[in-house]
């Protein structure tokens, strides 16, 4: 029997209620949820962006961009753009001197033309503003003259600093703050000895910091193991402790240690009422590494527990029940069972405690005196009194490269999808 009536076709779409088809409905509905994920997403994006990556970014441009000299002596720099760095200086590039100095010295910009080629060349500054002073009674020829203003006008080395100066985009900070120096002539040549100092610094900010972080994991594994494992009232009261230090200044925590470790402190009291030394004879905890390593590691003990702590929690204690059953001894059942399970939280931690560490500034400037000094330390000391901001921003640039190196590290043995934070 055949049926009749009004049943749509098969390729008829389905319609909604407001006769819209279906399928463009939900597709409309899909978009829409798809821009407001992305507005809500947009404004940290914008943070991160105008707080992080560009800050970076342009600490990065910083390093290998300067173009101070070319901006101020600009006559001069297109009569070096054309010297091959290696021929006697030409009367048009002295005369191309004296005209940037004299204009330098009416417009008071003589100062940072000095300062820029000083980097390279240390002592070039007196060199420079003495001359500026001069040079107005200058004439042609002037190759004469300002070799009459000062002698060292005639030496190819000032002639080189200003050629390397004149150029915007340069190697030479990160060759400098690598211990190496780029000439004219010869390229990337390594540094007189006594004039290594970057890479001793670089060395000696990750030892420290490995240092800090293998005492943190040493002092931490067993702290954050108790907060795990021991009853609530127990467990929150040590957790209090533990997050003592993160309601008392740094800056008070770090003046509280130069009370605690020098030479008449607590510490060497100690050691002397017990006999350990004599009193004319106390250590030298203060003002070195030592110092530095001690106040480093009680200031950022914390953020290695609470990520070990978070992955400790979620360790069934049943899994060390069920080894102890199956005939494995405490000591057996802790390292076989249970420490591989926390691999990610000291890995976490580990890695938080290192990075924290480099970056350190304000303890070892208090407790570390010369020999505790790191290279965040002197990438201060660039950007507030020499002001060599193009080294500072080098210097930072080599130190994130090692903090990239190092989580590329991480994330090849551990993996950073199993970092756990909390």
């Amino acid at each position: 029997m055949v049926t009749t009536g009004s049943t749509p076709p098969q390729n008829t779409p389905i319609l909604a209620a407001d006769g819209m088809p279906l399928k463009k409905k939900l597709s409309r509905a899909l978009f829409r949820s798809r821009v407001r994920a992305v507005g809500l997403v947009l404004p940290l994006f914008a943070f991160i962006l105008a707080s992080f990556v560009f800050p970076i970014l342009a600490l990065m441009w910083q390093g290998v961009y300067n173009d101070r000299f070319e901006s101020f002596a600009p006559n001069l720099t297109e009569q070096l753009s054309t010297w091959d760095g290696l021929s006697e200086p030409t009367e048009e590039m002295f005369t191309a001197l004296a005209t940037d100095l004299k204009i330098a010295r009416k417009e008071k910009t003589i100062g940072r033309i000095a300062t820029r080629v000083n980097q390279e060349l240390p002592g070039a500054r007196s060199l420079f503003t003495s001359s500026a002073r001069k040079v107005k009674r200058a004439e042609a020829p002037y190759s004469k003259s300002m070799v009459k203003i000062n002698k060292k006008w005639n030496e190819l080395e000032v002639w080189q600093a200003m050629k390397l100066t004149s150029q915007s985009l340069t190697p030479a900070f990160y060759a400098t703050s690598l211990d190496y120096k780029y000439t004219v002539d010869k390229g990337f040549v390594e540094q007189v000895e006594n004039r290594q100092i970057y890479t001793k610094l670089f060395w000696r900010t990750f030892v420290i910091s490995g240092t800090v972080m293998a005492i943190c994991l040493l002092l931490g594994y067993p702290v954050a193991y108790l907060l795990a494992t021991l009853p609530l009232r127990y467990s929150n009261l040590l957790m209090i402790m533990v997050l003592l230090p993160f309601w008392t200044s740094l800056l008070v925590r770090t003046t509280a240690w130069i009370a605690i470790l020098q030479s008449q402190g607590v510490i060497n009291d100690f050691f002397v009422w017990i006999g350990i030394t004599a009193d004319d004879s106390r250590f030298s905890l203060i003002y070195n590494m030592t110092g530095t390593i001690i106040a480093m590691s009680h200031i950022l003990l914390p953020f290695m527990i609470l990520p070990l702590y978070s992955v400790m929690k979620t360790i069934p204690p049943s899994y060390m029940r069920a080894a102890r059953s199956l005939g494995a001894t405490p000591t057996r059942a802790f390292i076989r069972v249970y420490m591989p399970q926390t691999v990610p939280g000291v890995g976490a931690g580990g890695l938080l405690v290192f990075i924290l560490a480099i970056g350190y500034y304000i303890t070892p400037a208090l407790v570390g005196g010369q020999d505790g000094t790191l290279i965040s330390n002197m990438i201060a000391y660039h950007m507030q009194k020499s002001l060599n901001w193009s080294l500072a921003a080098a210097l930072g640039g080599v130190l994130l490269a090692g903090v990239l190196l190092l989580y590329w590290a991480y994330d090849r043995i551990i993996g950073i999808d199993n970092m756990k934070l909390g």
